[in-house]
């Protein structure tokens, strides 16, 4: 046999035997295979070369003086040190009860001299072989029972927050809606005792979760894998009406997919909010229109000749007032159309036309910011609030030349879907789209591509005829795309809710309020449309707005 070439030895073996001869010939022998060999003649040399340092296999003669082979090996056994050593017995005895009891103390195979040196490599092999499958085993048992005590370490604080939590916590499976598990604060808050919530789902409780909002937010669920604060109406078995948040998280239970619904109460908030609206409308907008009278009336020297400085602190008195009445504006608005308050006047209006008007409303600022605008209209008529989308795209286009860098260009543009080509890539045009999926290709965000593609997918199929073989009809898609400095990863989902903003110095810097994205978002959902954002730090943003081409019968 040839040993393999190696520069580390391939295995470390013992061997004891009182006989010189055997010594050198198996020294010689497996150190020409490559293996390390220690060897010694007396069985208590042995045991104390194997505790100080445990070789990988021993080769163990049994007649020997002062302690034979079977008092060696039983040591050897006795020992949690060297108890897993594999040992081979080399001995002239050749019968049945010699090799029974090399056994029953604990070897692992039996030679006989004079042996071959052919079958003793063999042998050496196959148990250095197993004793390698077994140390494997060994730390792949370990490994795992180190894993489990980690899970059920895990389940423990698990179990302990879910039960001791003061928000309300529901599990239920994915594919039902049923629930298997509701911790004391849900149960609190709904009235409800466990054995009547367990095994039912929220519309068989009459929860007043509606079932279309729920099923989207599942649907959205599966896509990103959480879900932040979905507002909806959360009703008690008594029929008292909260107003709730709910987070959702995909979770695995026994292999089936589950969701974690986290409930936060926000009745009170929602109450407080009402007043605080009340307060805006009637206490803060009356001696604002005053001041703003007043501050009119002296920018037109009407009171007599201003100084510079005082010219100076009479603009920055106008221009914060001036942002003050626009922040009441906007909250009234987005109340007023959550309440329901305002509906949308719809009629036949043209999209070019809107465009137009757009980019005339935002030219002047956007020349003051140096900021070349790029228009690109299409004339297609939409059912729709002129007055609202124009709100809707003077706003986008404000974000997009407030956060865009000196030198900059925003643009805004339309395409047209196509209905027979209805979700696929080549329908959905090649205009801006088509580059900036391209480029969010390149960097990675095809999951962005997947999520345009479905919003589409989805707009169209919402609004299909009740016949199977009537094609959904087409839909527009507006662009507003910017250079700016982009919106992180994590504030992509947050950004059009109320007050939320990129960073929270930019009410001082840009003059916003923060309402801007939320009321965009108000508008275009009565409008059954949707809108979303894309955006890459530091190279820009780009706001889709998705809006159905359908007109009233």
């Amino acid at each position: 046999m040839t040993p393999p070439a190696s520069n580390f030895p391939r295995a470390d073996i013992l061997v004891i035997d009182d006989t010189p001869d055997n010594l050198n010939l198996l020294s010689a022998m497996l150190t020409d295979q490559g293996y390390k060999v220690r060897s010694v003649t007396k069985g208590s040399t042995g045991l104390r070369g194997a505790q100080v340092a445990p070789p990988d296999l021993i080769l163990l003669d049994i007649n020997m003086p002062e302690m034979n082979g079977y008092e060696v090996c039983q040591q050897l056994k006795g020992s949690d040190r060297t108890r897993e050593i594999p040992v081979i017995f080399i001995s002239a005895l050749e019968d049945v009860l010699d090799k029974v009891k090399a056994f029953s103390v604990g070897g692992v195979d039996y030679i006989t001299k004079p042996f071959h040196v052919e079958e003793v490599l063999a042998r050496i092999e196959t148990h250095l072989t197993i004793r390698n499958l077994q140390k494997k085993l060994q730390e792949q048992n370990f490994q795992l029972q180190q894993e489990i005590r980690e899970r059920q370490q895990a389940q423990e604080k698990f179990t302990k927050a879910f039960r001791s939590s003061p928000a309300p916590i529901a599990i239920s499976t994915l594919a039902e809606g049923r629930f298997i598990d509701i911790n004391p604060s849900f149960l609190r808050m709904s009235g409800y005792s466990r054995q009547e919530v367990i095994g039912h789902t929220s519309a068989e409780l009459k929860l007043g979760i509606d079932q279309e909002i729920y099923n989207q937010a599942v649907q959205e669920l599966q896509e990103t894998g959480t879900l932040f604060n979905q507002e909806c109406e959360f009703r008690t078995k008594s029929g008292e009406a909260r107003a709730v948040l709910i987070c959702i998280e995909l979770i695995e239970l026994g292999g089936v997919e589950c969701t974690l619904n986290i409930i936060t109460d926000i009745t009170e908030r929602k109450r407080l909010e009402n007043e605080f609206i009340s307060l805006v409308s009637h206490e803060l907008r009356t001696p604002l229109t005053s001041m703003m009278g007043a501050l009119d009336i002296l920018s037109a020297g009407e009171s007599g000749t201003l100084t510079e400085q005082g010219r100076n602190i009479l603009n920055i008195a106008t221009t914060n007032a001036e942002r003050l009445i626009r922040l009441i504006d906007d909250i009234l608005d987005l109340e007023r159309m959550k309440s329901g308050k305002i509906t949308m006047q719809k009629t036949q209006c043209n999209a070019a036309t809107l465009f137009t008007q757009a980019t005339e409303v935002m030219q002047a600022m956007a020349d003051q910011a140096n900021i070349t605008l790029i228009t690109h209209p299409l004339d297609v008529v939409l059912w729709a609030d002129p007055d609202r989308l124009l709100q809707t795209l003077t706003n986008l286009l404000s974000n997009a030349i407030k956060f865009s860098e000196s030198g900059g260009t925003v643009w805004l543009s339309a395409e047209q879907v196509k209905s027979e080509e209805k979700g696929g890539q080549k329908g959905l045009g090649t205009g801006d789209w088509g580059a900036g999926a391209r480029k969010n290709k390149e960097e990675g965000s095809q999951r962005w591509e997947r999520k345009r593609e479905k919003l589409i997918t989805d707009s169209q199929e919402s609004t299909q005829n009740s016949s199977p073989s009537s094609p959904p009809p087409p839909a527009l898609l507006i662009t507003v795309k910017d250079q700016g400095r982009g919106i992180p990863v994590d504030k992509l989902q947050t950004i059009f809710e109320r007050f939320q903003q990129v960073d929270a110095s930019d009410a001082r810097k840009k003059g916003g309020t923060g309402l801007g994205l939320a009321i965009c978002r108000n508008i275009v959902e009565q409008h059954d449309g949707k809108i979303w954002v894309e955006s890459t730090l530091g190279k820009g943003s780009t706001f889709y707005v998705l809006l159905p081409l359908t007109f009233p019968e």
